[in-house]
């Protein structure tokens, strides 16, 4: 099926349940409610000159428009180019280029972010141009900007004025044009997050997102009767199918507490929407736990949720599960080139099953794990690369066929760049990055498991281990800890905490307090920056030149 076929069919089975509750908007919509707005929407995009193919970027945060514009592109085929909020001019005007964008939504603006003055300074012709007829030196597929709130701006045309001009498309004209579309049709340009290099468009399909939704949905057992508090971002996959897709598959009420994360916000959403569900990556569940108003929300409600997006510590999924009263909480773990979820816990899995492992295949992906160097199947239990293939593999890496080729084999086999394990009954642990592995004097060392031993220690809130240049190992093992709040720690302290409890080649011979790490916005850890500034700290750029074998 296409999103559209689908979509359809649960606002006529579902007509009257809450879709979109937008907390902050002051805005609520049923399923027949959205589904009027979002065929307004569908039919203004035409009346745009936008058709089937076409690329229509969209940069805001959290609100019930991005929802709307995610099933009006899809009814349309039309591909909708998530654009990160935190983006600036320079990202800004690279999605745009690499992608061919030829219609641009935008918010006025969010905090101290001008999103309209940022695409000025981008695309100036704007100004002094008629909507619909940009001609833009750097931009030159790029035709219409809609201004989605604010008041209107030179070279643009509103939302309002969008959602009017669709009404001069006949309804028999969506129609047509939605029985015209295949659902392995590409609908969406999804911008990794460039942790490394320049981030690259991945093409998804109806297809893709909307199998992998739905199989979330599942494997959270959802039904029309569950309310999802979703404080994650949209423009990610983990918001845009993890979450939105994972209500509509199942007929459930997509929740938005705030345009962007805040942990009062979110609690207040779940206790005043009485919230089933709430999704999040690990340091937002931490916030949320460490708030000082915790324990005065309502979260009787909650029964389930996903916390993905990287590494989970175990101490903390043990937290939310009893402290959250998310007693079904699951794990889910993929990367946007799968759609994005590969493995995933089930509800009926032990605690022990979803702290310590991130499940086992989703239905109808296959998973290997290979050597790094032959490319040849490990045996169970053994570290390796993960493989994935199946219905959630991308397409391809827009425009970037090398970059493709490197990513997904000659049998179609996605890899990952993730290390892991399967064990005999087909869990998966994630043991770290290929490119974070840590080899100290010959011995491969897996920082994630360094990681996990460090976070049983009762003074640490959150740690990262990474690998710094030394001239007798090759490499040494530094920490970067953040510590609870009124709890104090040395260096030596930590290092004798370790001592008979972990192999002394694991002891990081480093440590570092800190009270936040690099990150990207969707919470993964930069680790190439805290290397880059341990190195410098600690006065190790000679060694780092040195050549090793």
């Amino acid at each position: 099926m296409t999103v559209g076929d689908l979509f359809d069919e649960i606002a006529e089975t579902y007509p009257e349940n809450d879709a979109i509750v937008s907390i902050h908007q002051g805005v609520r919509y049923t399923y027949r409610q959205l589904q009027q707005e979002v065929n307004r929407a569908a039919k203004g995009f035409m009346a745009l000159g936008l058709k089937k193919g076409d690329r229509l970027a969209i940069w805001a945060t959290n609100i019930a428009e991005w929802i709307i514009t995610q099933f009006a592109t899809a009814k349309a085929g039309i591909i909708m180019v998530n654009i990160n909020p935190a983006y600036r001019t320079h990202e800004l005007e690279y999605a745009l280029r690499q992608s061919e964008t030829q219609a641009l939504l935008l918010m006025d603006r969010f905090k101290t972010s001008d999103y309209v003055r940022m695409f000025y300074e981008v695309c100036p012709e704007t100004m002094t141009s008629q909507p619909g007829q940009i001609g833009c030196e750097k931009l030159p597929f790029l035709k219409t900007v809609v201004l989605i709130r604010g008041e209107k701006q030179p070279g643009m045309c509103t939302w309002e004025e969008m959602m009017k001009m669709g009404e001069q498309i006949p309804d028999e004209e969506l129609v047509r044009v939605g029985e015209s579309l295949d659902f392995d049709d590409p609908i969406n340009i999804q911008y990794t997050s460039g942790t490394t290099g320049f981030p690259k468009g991945v093409v998804l399909t109806h297809h893709n997102i909307l199998n992998n939704g739905y199989f979330i949905g599942e494997c959270m057992k959802f039904t029309d009767q569950d309310r999802l508090c979703i404080p994650v971002p949209f423009y990610h996959c983990f918001g845009m199918v993890l979450s939105n897709m994972a209500c509509m598959t199942h007929g459930a009420t997509m929740v938005l507490p705030a345009e962007y994360f805040d942990p009062v916000s979110t609690l207040e959403a779940v206790e005043k929407e009485r919230c089933t569900a709430v999704h999040g990556v690990p340091t937002m569940f931490i916030a949320e736990l460490e708030h000082p108003d915790f324990e005065k929300f309502d979260l009787k409600s909650l029964r389930t949720g996903i916390m993905a997006g990287s590494p989970c510590p175990i101490e903390f999924m043990k937290k939310v599960s009893t402290l959250m009263n998310m007693r079904e909480v699951v794990i889910t773990y993929g990367q946007t080139e799968a759609s994005p979820g590969i493995t995933m816990s089930s509800t009926h899995d032990s605690l022990e099953q979803r702290v310590s492992t991130v499940g086992r295949p989703m239905p109808y992906t296959e998973v290997k794990i290979v050597d790094p160097v032959t490319g040849k199947i490990s045996p169970r239990g053994e570290t390796g690369e993960i493989c994935a293939r199946g219905y959630p593999i991308m397409r391809c890496y827009y425009n970037n066929p090398v970059a493709t080729s490197e990513a997904i084999d000659e049998e179609g086999w996605l890899h990952t760049g993730d290390l892991g394990i399967l064990d005999d009954d087909d869990y998966c642990k994630i043991t770290g990055r290929l490119k974070d592995m840590v080899i100290r004097g010959g011995e491969n060392i897996y920082p994630r498991e360094v990681e996990e031993f460090l976070y049983t220690h009762p003074a640490i809130s959150d740690v990262q281990v990474i690998g710094v240049p030394d001239v007798k190992y090759g490499e040494e093992l530094m920490a970067w800890i953040k510590l609870k709040k009124g709890s104090k720690a040395t260096p030596e302290e930590i290092k004798e905490y370790c001592k008979g409890r972990i192999a002394h080649f694991k002891v990081p011979r480093y440590i570092k307090f800190v009270d936040e790490f690099p990150m990207t916005v969707t919470g993964k850890i930069q680790k190439y920056k805290m290397r880059e500034a341990s190195i410098k700290e600690l006065g190790l750029e000679n060694v780092a030149r040195m050549k090793m074998a």
